[in-house]
């Protein structure tokens, strides 16, 4: 999976899990998922189940930073590390 597929993935996967009304197209990959759309503590850990089964990774305690969790580019070089 290249780096537009697994970024293509995660957002329609936000919007999925996260219930958003926005067309996953709009989200910019560089954009604050927390300031632009409200994701919050419960959102971060639906985030996580995401990951987990969209890419079958598997995220540790220690891996929870909220740093990888805050846009699609943090989020896809996250993926990226743990595949």
């Amino acid at each position: 999976m290249n780096t537009n597929e697994i970024e293509v993935t995660l957002k329609n996967m936000i919007v999925e899990r996260l219930f958003l009304s926005v067309d996953p197209d709009e989200i910019q990959s560089d954009v604050s998922l927390i300031d632009e759309y409200g994701v919050d503590s419960v959102s971060l850990l639906e985030l996580v189940v995401g990951l987990e089964e969209a890419f079958g990774i598997i995220i540790e305690d220690s891996d929870f930073d909220v740093r990888n969790f805050s846009s699609v580019a943090n989020l896809r070089d996250f993926v990226q590390a743990h595949k």
